[in-house]
């Protein structure tokens, strides 16, 4: 079965640590050889960039990982495909992996939209307003004082409306969320889950969900155990849960799956790597028609691309 992952943070770990090989590090959730492995993919790589790097170099440190994706996975693994356009993704063949460079959080553009403009060149195709925190475009989910977007925010999110890009609303602010959903023509929450089953601050009120379907959004089901529920250990069984919640309120055609991977250091009890997509797909067969999951696993993220 085909398969849309759309949240990694790959470039980041490879990032912090050049000596990591991206074919078949085993330090790697999310590796060249693993994506290779299951044919007719599409992974979304985010550039993350963290807060203890000073604010000035930001942007450059996103630069940096763009390089690291050009110089060490294009150039090095011609079957590797930069995804630019819907169309690109018509050209893959069955070997081939479609790959989609997004941002997460906006902290790298500092209060300049040409810094956007210039990522948005080097294939940059979903953006995500924040991160945790508060930056110059919107706060984020960790901010108490539970702001909304900026002056500046807005401009951004007009900026992806006319380039027909994602507005990823994950991490953002209950406030940010609501204002941004106001204005945004294509949002997304590329890697959150079902606040009603798992008080995480990160999730999403049942409100928020309704209001981004009817949006014709998208959620993409994240694997971060302690979104998926309260209990120690986080189980494929839960991860069905709020599968099930989401489409009891509508979701069947709005979810995907934004596995986080790289990006976590704790993982759900049979889903430890890009590898284990195949078990778990087993699993979503087991619980859902085959037509149903196909949706789940690629064609809902595929059909909601416009760029």
């Amino acid at each position: 079965m085909k398969l849309f992952d759309a949240h990694c943070d790959m470039l980041f770990k490879v990032w912090r640590d050049p000596n990591i090989n991206v074919y078949d590090d085993k330090r790697l959730h999310v590796s060249i050889s693993k994506l290779k492995n299951i044919k007719n993919n599409i992974q979304c790589f985010a550039i993350y960039i963290p807060e203890d790097v000073p604010f000035t170099n930001r942007l450059n440190a996103a630069h940096a990982q763009i390089n690291l994706f050009y110089q060490k996975v294009l150039q090095k693994y011609p079957e590797v495909k930069l995804i630019k356009t819907k169309s690109d993704i018509s050209k893959l063949s069955e070997n081939e992996i479609g790959a989609i460079l997004t941002l997460e959080g906006c902290d790298a553009i500092g209060d300049r939209l040409e810094n956007l403009e210039l990522l948005y060149q080097l294939g940059i195709r979903s953006v995500g307003l924040t991160w945790n925190y508060a930056n110059l475009v919107a706060d984020g989910a960790l901010e108490k004082r539970n702001g909304g977007l900026t002056n500046f925010g807005r401009t951004v999110i007009n900026f992806l409306n006319e380039q027909k890009l994602w507005t990823d609303l994950s991490h953002s602010s209950e406030r940010s969320f609501w204002e941004a959903l106001d204005i945004a023509e294509f949002p997304i929450t590329s890697h959150s889950n079902v606040y009603k089953l798992c008080p995480h601050v990160r999730n999403l009120k049942d409100e928020q969900i309704v209001a981004l379907f009817k949006k014709n959004g998208m959620i993409g089901v994240t694997f971060v155990p302690s979104f998926i529920s309260t209990n120690h250990q986080s189980s494929i069984s839960d991860v069905l849960k709020h599968i099930d919640y989401l489409c009891s309120i509508g979701g069947e055609n709005h979810i995907g799956f934004g596995s986080d991977f790289d990006g976590i250091d704790e993982t759900i009890n049979g889903l430890d790597n890009y590898s284990c997509y195949d078990h778990f797909i087993n699993r979503l067969l087991k619980h859902y028609p085959e037509t149903t999951v196909k949706k789940f696993l690629y064609q809902n993220f595929e059909d909601h691309i416009t760029f």
